[in-house]
């Protein structure tokens, strides 16, 4: 076997060969570990007294549900379905009074809020307790538009625990009242992608707090919630 040119050596990594440099190296790779998971130690000391399961949700007027992918009929993922099946059991139970679904309908072929909408209504939540949300592109986008274009400023919020932590933290910096129930899921390959995935997001939470960015899309004040808490029970 060819032994490798003088140029891919080069290329290699070299390593400390001191002991001083070695401890240096394991130092430096430590401290970027801890970096890494600040965001997502902050969440848990801010939401630790908030979350909530769907029997000791606090009653309050409106429920948020974030979107969470379609299938490509258009029909709810189960782990979508899971969310929206939480909500089912709030509203039944009296502890809501209105769901507010957001979700992504950035491209005419994809609509996470009116499939979201539909799921509901065919599990026995009227159709005029179920309020959209088309423009809610990432979790930050939903909160802020919740309280902003809604006048949601208490809310009951609904997703999959590796999520639901961020999504409450991300609302009470917008300005809203918020306990998350954090719904069950089997723990497959896309439990697993989500939870790693959280690992990032949380840093992006961390500057959306700091920075409170516009969401993607504003608009004007939408009175959907207003409208289905003052009609008839």
């Amino acid at each position: 076997m060819r032994r490798p040119t003088g140029r891919l050596t080069r290329l290699r990594p070299r390593l400390p060969r001191t002991r001083a440099g070695q401890r240096r190296l394991v130092q430096a790779v430590m401290a970027v570990c801890v970096l890494a998971l600040l965001p997502a130690t902050w969440l848990y000391a801010v939401t630790g007294d908030r979350l909530r399961t769907t029997a000791d949700a606090p009653r309050t007027d409106v429920a948020v549900v974030f979107g969470a992918g379609l299938w490509k009929g258009g029909t709810p993922t189960p782990y979508l379905a899971h969310r929206l099946d939480a909500a089912v059991k709030l509203y039944r139970a009296g502890r809501i009074e209105v769901v507010l679904v957001t979700g992504d309908n950035s491209r005419e072929d994809y609509d996470e809020p009116d499939a979201m909408r539909a799921y509901l209504t065919e599990h026995g939540v009227p159709g005029d307790r179920v309020v959209t949300d088309y423009a809610g592109f990432d979790t930050w986008d939903s909160c802020v538009r919740a309280k902003k274009v809604f006048g949601v400023d208490r809310a009951v919020l609904i997703s999959q625990g590796f999520h639901i932590r961020r999504a409450v933290a991300l609302c009470e910096a917008a300005g809203i009242d918020s306990y998350g129930v954090g719904v069950d899921a089997v723990h497959d390959a896309t439990w697993y992608y989500g939870g790693t995935r959280e690992v990032f997001a949380a840093g992006k939470a961390v500057l959306d707090v700091v920075f409170h960015p516009d969401p993607t899309f504003l608009g004007p004040k939408e009175h959907g919630v207003e409208r289905a808490l003052a009609g008839p029970r």
